[in-house]
């Protein structure tokens, strides 16, 4: 189980819920997850920037995800 975090922007799509535990080995499993849980949260969170345990990925598809592990996802910021 992951711990996943959700920032105030996302509470939208997750009906208010901040934090869930997830059952999951990798954030591609992480996604589908979600998105059986709310439908459509799959497309909004692929354009958002994740931290696994700290470390902050702007693409993590491929990223394995640990037991314990938490997810934080946060509004991605293009810099000029």
């Amino acid at each position: 189980m992951a711990k996943v975090v959700f920032p105030d922007h996302l509470q939208k799509f997750t009906r208010g819920v901040k934090e869930i535990d997830v059952p999951c080995t990798n954030f591609r499993n992480l996604l589908r997850e979600l998105n059986s849980k709310w439908p459509g949260i799959e497309e909004v969170l692929e354009e958002t920037a994740v931290a696994i345990d700290g470390q902050i990925f702007q693409d993590a598809w491929l990223e394995e995800i640990q037991p314990q592990s938490e997810v934080f996802f946060m509004q991605r910021i293009e810099g000029g």
